[in-house]
Order: C-alpha cells, then sequence, then structure tokens
C-alpha cells in the first residue's frame, strides 16, 4: 500500500498534576520515559486493574506509532503487607505467594493483548538502593528514624497535596492518615518498617525491617528512568496517598520535578460503586475471561475514554463482542473482495495511489488519539472504515451476481482499508480482529459449516432443490446467510 501522510499533530495530555490538556513535550525530544505501578503480587488481578493496564499499553503503543522511542518500567511488588497476610493464611513464604501471583499476571496480561515492559522491576531486587534512598532523605532533615522505623517528614515538603489537592489540615481532621505515637506527626509517613516476628526482613542501619510501599515504586522508578521522567501512571485510589508521597519524597531528595506528565484511568465500577478487593464486588480477570473471549474484554475497556468511569455488567461485554465481531466481519470482506479469482484476474493494491476513504480513516484515528488518547472515538474511526468495506462487499456481490467484473479501484480501496484496520486497531488498539484463537468449538463450527455449503453445491449439481433449500434456509435461521456467486457460494453472519 503507498503511504499514508500521516502527519501526527499536536498530542495533548491531561495531566492530574495541573488538572488539564497540556501539550505533550516529553523531557528529551523523540524518546519517552513512561511508568506504570503494576501489580501487588499477592491474588489474581481483577477486571478493574486490567482497565489500568491496558490504559497503560495502548499509551505506549500510540507514542511508538507516532515514531517515540518509548523506554518503560512497570514494578512487580512482592514484598508487602498483602502479601505476608496471604503467606499466612495459606502458611507459606511471601517469596512463593509473589512468584504464584507474578507468573499468573503475566500469563492473564498476555492474554489481553498487554505487551511485556521493557522493564518490570521487583521491588526485593532494589532493597539495597531503597535502604541508601531513606538514608538520604535522613541526612537531609526530610526523614527521622524511630525504634528501627523510618518516616518521612512531610512538614519539609511545602507542596505536599499539590497532585491530590489535599491539604494537611484536612488531613488530621478527617483522620486520613495512620496514626502511630511513633510519628512527629500524624501525615508522616513509612519509608522503613522494622521488622516484624516472622516476616521477610533486610539488613539495614536501622536494624533488620522492609522498604514502604511508597519508597518502593519512586526508588525503583528513578533508577530505570532518571531523577525526572515524562510519565507515571496509576489507578485513581493510588493518586492519594502513593502517588502523593511518591512526589514528597523524590522532589525532596533530588529538589527536581519528579514526573511531567501523572496520568490516571477513571474506576471500573459495579452496581454504581468502583471495583475492588476491599469492597468485595470484584471479578478476577481470570473468572471474566472464562466467559469472554480476551479481545472482547479489552474492546469493552477502551469503549469509554479512560478517564471516564465505566460500568462494567455481562450485557456491556456481550456488546463489545458483538461490536468486535463486526469489524472482524469488514475484514474477512475486504480479503474476499482482494484475493484472486483466476490466473488472469492479478490483482496488485500497491498499484494504486491511496484513497480518500483510507487518508479519511488514518486522520479521524490520529486526530482522535491525539485528544487526550480518546479510544472511543478511535474506534468510531474503525467502524466507518469498516462500514466502507462492507458498502464495496455488497456492491461486489450485486455486480458478481449478473456475471460482472468488480472495479479494481474499490478492491484497493477496501485492501487498503483492511491493511490500515490491521495496523490501528490491532497495531495501537491491540486488538486481535482474526478469528477468536484456542476456541475449539468455533474452529468445529466452522468446520461444519463448510462441509454444509459443499453438501448443498452438491444437490444443487444434482437438481435435489428441496434439499439445497433447506440447508439455506436452516442455516439462515441459525444467523448464517448464504449468497451463491460465479465464483462459489459465500457466506456471512446475519
Amino acid at each position: 500500500m503507498a503511504s499514508v501522510d500521516s502527519s501526527p499533530g499536536t498530542l495533548t495530555v491531561y495531566s492530574t498534576l495541573t488538572r488539564r490538556k497540556e501539550p505533550f513535550e516529553p523531557l528529551e525530544p523523540g524518546r519517552v520515559r513512561m511508568y506504570n505501578c503494576g501489580p501487588t503480587a499477592y491474588d489474581y488481578f481483577h477486571v478493574g486493574n486490567a482497565r489500568n493496564f491496558i490504559c497503560a499499553d495502548v499509551i505506549r503503543r500510540y507514542l511508538e506509532y507516532r515514531g517515540y522511542e518509548v523506554r518503560f518500567a512497570q514494578n512487580i511488588t512482592d514484598i508487602d503487607d498483602k502479601i505476608i497476610n496471604r503467606a499466612k493464611e495459606e502458611g507459606v513464604s511471601a517469596a512463593r505467594i509473589a512468584e504464584k501471583y507474578t507468573k499468573a499476571f503475566f500469563a492473564s496480561a498476555s492474554q489481553l493483548g498487554v505487551r511485556e515492559a521493557d522493564f518490570h522491576p521487583r521491588a526485593t531486587q532494589y532493597v539495597e538502593k531503597m535502604i541508601d534512598f531513606a538514608r538520604r532523605l535522613i541526612e537531609k532533615g526530610c526523614a527521622y528514624e524511630v525504634e528501627g522505623d523510618v518516616y518521612f517528614r512531610v512538614s519539609r515538603f511545602k507542596e505536599y497535596g499539590k497532585l491530590s489537592g489535599c491539604k494537611i489540615d484536612e488531613l488530621l481532621s478527617g483522620a486520613r492518615v495512620e496514626v502511630s505515637e511513633k510519628k512527629e506527626s500524624p501525615v508522616d509517613f513509612a519509608l522503613w518498617k522494622a521488622a516484624k516476628e516472622g516476616e521477610p526482613s533486610w539488613p539495614s542501619p536501622w536494624g533488620p525491617g522492609r522498604p514502604g510501599w511508597h519508597l518502593e515504586c519512586s526508588v525503583m522508578s528513578m533508577d530505570l528512568l532518571g531523577e525526572s521522567f515524562d510519565i507515571h501512571m496509576g489507578g485513581p485510589d493510588l493518586i492519594f496517598p502513593h502517588h502523593e508521597n511518591e512526589i514528597a519524597q523524590c522532589e525532596a531528595l533530588t529538589g527536581k520535578p519528579f514526573v511531567k506528565y501523572w496520568i490516571h484511568n477513571g474506576f471500573l465500577n459495579i452496581d454504581g460503586e468502583k471495583m475492588s478487593k476491599s469492597l468485595g464486588n470484584f471479578f478476577t480477570i481470570d473468572q471474566v475471561l472464562e466467559q469472554f473471549e480476551p479481545s472482547a474484554v479489552r474492546y469493552f475497556l477502551l469503549s469509554a475514554h479512560y478517564r471516564v468511569p465505566l460500568d462494567f455488567s455481562d450485557a456491556a461485554l456481550r456488546e463489545a463482542a458483538s461490536a468486535l465481531g463486526r469489524l472482524r466481519e469488514a475484514r474477512v470482506n475486504a480479503r474476499r473482495l482482494t484475493e484472486e479469482r483466476s490466473t488472469k484476474d492479478v490483482f496488485r493494491v500497491e498499484k494504486f495511489p491511496v484513497t480518500d476513504a483510507a487518508e479519511e480513516l488514518q486522520s479521524s484515528f490520529v486526530e482522535a488519539m491525539n485528544d487526550d488518547f480518546n479510544t472511543p472515538r478511535a474506534l468510531a474511526a474503525l467502524f466507518e472504515a469498516a462500514g466502507r468495506i462492507n458498502q464495496i462487499h455488497h456492491k461486489a456481490i450485486e455486480i458478481e451476481k449478473t456475471g460482472g467484473r468488480v472495479d479494481d479501484a474499490d478492491r484497493a480501496e477496501a485492501a487498503q482499508l483492511d491493511e490500515l484496520l490491521d495496523e490501528l486497531a490491532s497495531g495501537v488498539l491491540g486488538l486481535d480482529l482474526g478469528e477468536p484463537r484456542g476456541e475449539a468449538i468455533e474452529d468445529l463450527s466452522g468446520q461444519l459449516l463448510d462441509l454444509l455449503i459443499e453438501v448443498r453445491s452438491m444437490a444443487r449439481r444434482e437438481k435435489q432443490w428441496a434439499l439445497a433449500d433447506l440447508i439455506r434456509d436452516g442455516l439462515g435461521e441459525i444467523g448464517f446467510q448464504l449468497t451463491d456467486l460465479p465464483s462459489g457460494t459465500e457466506w456471512r453472519r446475519i
């Protein structure tokens, strides 16, 4: 296919820090460094978590599509209170729990089409650097040690609350902080936790212990991406206190802006409440994938703008599966139009200039994604293209019924749109537009359909019209329409 003009235009990104859309200008021209808070490996992740992982994956893919060199890190929290508690419940080590659920994360993420990050640092690999980070904060007077615990002194960071909008006075009066007699102030947070009996620990200048959660992400991200980097992502529940605390400890230490663009996706809701393990109203991704194919789940999670709350339901997932099927059908129709129908009918799409429809699809898709990664509008552009393919296909069927030949310009337009659907829907949005994989029953259904069509063709050749009509009408009743052409019988779902 001839090259489509994909002038990138201006990409704008909504930053939680500034509370507005900003022109995207990375710190280093042509290169983007981004970090996403990954899973805490104590359980299977739920479909609400999947929204964040897929959102990060699509943003990374689109930045690469625009030509940026992306350095992407996503951590694995493999030591945490939740992991320790689960280990106690199951009577195994915390390391065993973390390893089990880390493997489960990678397996499920892969099913959903989420590409692995360039780096997946694990917290336990960075303990020495975390100790050094805390030590330097103590030396600067921004942290202090009490009985083996190390706390960050929030009063030393005057901009505390700039991400979340939380003010220290409001935190104190609203009891939104962990109260401890050890702390100088209730708003101070733990950088290092003294060891408790039976828990994993590491030696430190303050005695055996383990790092605090907020410290983990800061150290891993700065080690891999630098003291200042472009994008930090996560779920909305991480804005406070996790990301707020990350900013405080990093900027107090370095004196530099920590992250330029903070990106947070909206909640996934069920019955009007956010889906979360603490509320007990969640479905693990494994449970959802038992009923719906991965690309349908991915489509559903991209069907709303990433910052907008999204309501989870079986009906919504069925609708997503149906929509995905329509895109797949358009690609099947495009390939039928461009296949060689005889040795004399050689068709080469590269001989044709780029069509208006292809340029419009490219332009509409890029314009949508440039507007803070607006995937619903991007999907709408894909459906416009799919509709055009289907129009051409329907026109071709009518022409072939009379023994005519489909115009090569129409075939070129369908081929170009098909190629762009693959590039944009599959390459950027990560949707699988092939037939659902790993579904033995689907494969068997296709084989049975082909067999019935072959039997019907034999019946027609032998003038057994009643049998031929019975097969045609029966397939129609279960959702398959047959069309008899000079080149053979074609079918489509209705």
